[in-house]
């Protein structure tokens, strides 16, 4: 059984600005942080000390801001604070005022290499991985709301029938939402199958299978 992505997150895409296409949307098109579907691995293995900032929260707030004045965008930004479900070395923030919708791009395609760009710059191959969020007006919250709230709805179809159900491709970002989201699901583990555009998350009843890979 195969679901459309496309069709449930239209909604979130609605009213945000998400059709105004933007030069910058150019600066990294296509770019696609494939390391962030490593979160739930990361989730599953949290250390047992507590994190300690090592400065890259700055570092990408630094970067932002540089980015956003380039832009000439009138626009503010904030470190928020972790979901209860992300790992603790995530950096999440978050752009608001009166330009932020224009961040956003034809369907997140603006903030997606935005994102791209942050999460290649605060990350060096001799340091542990962190992984950048960025939202703007509101945008990826809702987009991720609308995406968690469908993977649970198919997970509960999958416990509730017995059957495997196949996502349509998406981008490592939304994977990531729905691994995390279906993490401590009863009944289901997550894995991922494919790769480069046409890699898709597979919701899996536990008679299925005992193991679930990233």
């Amino acid at each position: 059984m195969s679901s459309n992505v496309d069709e449930t997150l239209a909604g979130a895409d609605d009213g945000a600005a998400a059709d105004k296409p933007t030069d910058a949307a150019d600066a990294a098109a296509g770019g696609v942080d494939e390391h962030a579907e490593e979160a739930p691995r990361a989730l599953a293995a949290l250390p047992s000390e507590p994190f300690v900032e090592d400065g890259r929260a700055d570092k990408a707030l630094d970067f932002l801001v540089d980015v956003l004045t380039a832009m000439g965008l009138d626009c503010t930004v904030d470190l928020m604070e972790n979901d209860e479900t992300d790992p603790p070395g995530d950096i999440r923030i978050e752009v608001s005022g009166d330009d932020a919708d224009t961040l956003i791009g034809k369907k997140g395609q603006t903030l997606a290499s935005i994102q791209f760009l942050a999460n290649r710059v605060i990350n060096r191959p001799s340091m542990p991985r962190r992984h950048i969020l960025i939202d703007a007006a509101g945008y990826r919250a809702r987009r991720e709301n609308a995406l968690a709230t469908m993977a649970c709805r198919l997970g509960k179809q999958a416990v509730d029938e017995g059957k495997i159900i196949t996502f349509e491709p998406m981008s490592a970002q939304d994977r990531r939402v729905v691994h995390l989201a279906l993490a401590k699901f009863p009944g289901v583990v997550t894995k991922s199958e494919g790769k480069g555009a046409t890699r898709r998350v597979q919701i899996i009843p536990v008679r299925e299978t005992a193991d679930a890979e990233g």
